[in-house]
């Protein structure tokens, strides 16, 4: 299972892409709102009690300052994919990158580019897939159709030009 967890519920309309991926692929998640600043119990009992509910890696989302993939990170031993969201108080969205990517030696948080959940759920599935030889297959089958779509794009565009 895979943990969809992010600041605010404005952050939503970006996390939906890696609820998506998780659903195109039947990877069982869960979404909650975990705010790092408003809610740190909250936060940390997520954190602490994921593994046992059955969570098999996080993908956390926050805008802003951003703490919230790092400070569950501090609280867990299941990998965590942090997903910069470029919101209405950030700074283009480099305070957000910043704030999940420089974290220090010991509490690693894998990042993907600002607003990339897909990337994030991706990555989850592909961690899950390790050990889910099913999910390995949906998975080379993904792959497989970007290859046949960015040769479709490479046709059309050779005969726009000529």
């Amino acid at each position: 299972m895979v943990g969809i967890i992010m600041g605010s519920s404005s952050d939503l309309s970006v996390m939906q892409d890696a609820i998506e991926i998780c659903k195109e692929f039947g990877v069982a998640y869960e979404v909650d709102i975990v705010s790092a600043h408003r809610t740190p119990v909250k936060m940390l009992q997520y954190a602490q009690t994921a593994k046992e509910r059955g969570v098999q890696v996080i993908i956390a989302g926050a805008g802003g300052a951003a703490h919230l993939p790092g400070m569950v990170a501090s609280a867990t031993i299941l990998p965590v994919i942090g997903v910069p969201v470029k919101s209405s108080n950030s700074i283009d969205g480099w305070d957000s990158v910043l704030s999940i990517l420089q974290m220090p030696n010991g509490v690693p948080v894998a990042t993907v580019a600002l607003n990339a959940s897909k990337n994030a759920g991706i990555l989850a599935v592909q961690m899950l897939a390790i050990s889910d030889e099913t999910l390995a297959q949906k998975l080379l089958t993904y792959k497989q159709d970007l290859i046949e779509k960015v040769a479709e794009m490479s046709q059309k565009t050779k005969s726009n030009l000529s």
